[in-house]
């Protein structure tokens, strides 16, 4: 196997690209957010496939999982969920139509405020999000093979610190 130095991805051949095309311009940011874009994209079909065994799809399955770490009793009004998931109250309510065919959440009216509803998982809905979650973790850890366990702790590390960077600049943007 080669050197890890002298090794070139995806991202060394648009900067080489780049370079040759516009010399004046620093490509760096690339190493780092087109590394990440390119991950996600690499990973994303596997998680999806992961998702799908389950019968379920990304998005009802960030629904079903965002009710699962709620806590007991795992309910949520749609804005507390729709706030969670940075979607609109429409993209919503289709995840939740669908998931109630399913059998895996109940809508209720709110017990303290009758004008307003909740939204809960069904015991089948508990089981579904607990097992799906297991299986993406072990299927996502299999990414992380080629690092060290000192190479995860340093990479989340830096990745934390550039995410919280960016969560506290209003709207995302570091300028």
């Amino acid at each position: 196997m080669q050197n890890e130095k002298t090794e070139s991805d995806h991202v060394d051949r648009l900067r080489a690209q780049w370079d040759r095309e516009l010399p004046d311009l620093d490509t760096e940011p690339m190493t780092i957010l087109g590394r990440a874009y390119r991950l996600s994209n690499l990973v994303r079909p596997s998680i999806e496939e992961t998702f799908a065994s389950f019968g379920i799809d990304r998005g009802e399955f960030d629904v079903i999982s965002t009710l699962r770490r709620s806590g007991p009793p795992y309910r949520l009004t749609p804005t507390d969920l729709y706030t969670l998931l940075m979607i609109s109250s429409g993209g919503l309510t289709h995840r939740l139509d669908r998931l109630q065919k399913g059998g895996l959440i109940l809508r209720e009216r709110s017990a303290s405020d009758g004008r307003s509803s909740v939204v809960g998982l069904t015991e089948k809905g508990i089981a579904l999000a607990e097992n799906a979650f297991r299986a993406d973790m072990a299927s996502e850890a299999r990414y992380l093979d080629a690092l060290s366990k000192e190479d995860r702790v340093a990479l989340s590390a830096l990745l934390r610190k550039l995410l919280i960077s960016l969560e506290q600049a209003p709207s995302g943007d570091p300028a």
